[in-house]
């Protein structure tokens, strides 16, 4: 499977969400930021999010979307966002399907073990369904703010 690059435009997908299926082309005419994270209600992946939410009302004046990703059911992300105040959807990606467009399964080191896991990483998509920039392997703090000024910066 060939994965998303920076300057192309996105393929076509479906996926599911806390907030109904989510499609490429209902992404196309706003910004985007897709953020994949390994696990719900696991430390660095819950101040990823509070993050997000903190910041969603300067993502939305910027007429940008914020979805995040990981392989948690649909179920543990209807608590999570409950449990955190999420105003965004999480898309419920068990098949690993867009995971594997957007490259972002690797071998990762869990307590002296190898696992097969995500790697935190987010996409910033322009409102023509070209993805415009990417992080991966990134490190929290600081991040949602380095990909808003990201996003003002692609948007003016």
């Amino acid at each position: 499977m060939n994965h998303v690059t920076v300057g192309h435009p996105l393929p076509d997908f479906v996926a599911k969400s806390t907030q109904g299926d989510i499609s490429t082309d209902a992404l196309r005419g706003r910004w985007t930021v897709l953020y994949f994270y390994p696990k719900d209600n696991t430390p660095g992946c819950t101040t990823e999010a509070q993050d997000f939410r903190d910041h969603y009302k300067e993502f939305l004046n910027a007429e940008c979307n914020v979805i995040g990703v990981s392989r948690d059911t649909l179920r543990s992300h209807a608590n999570f966002t409950e449990k955190q105040g999420l105003p965004f959807p999480l898309i419920s990606d068990e098949a690993e399907t867009l995971c594997e467009l957007f490259g972002v399964m690797k071998m990762k080191n869990m307590y002296g073990k190898q696992v097969r896991g995500i790697e935190r990483s987010t996409f910033l998509i322009n409102p023509e369904g070209v993805l415009v920039q990417e992080w991966r392997g990134l490190r929290v703090p600081g991040h949602v703010d380095a990909v808003l000024q990201a996003l003002l910066g692609h948007a003016q």
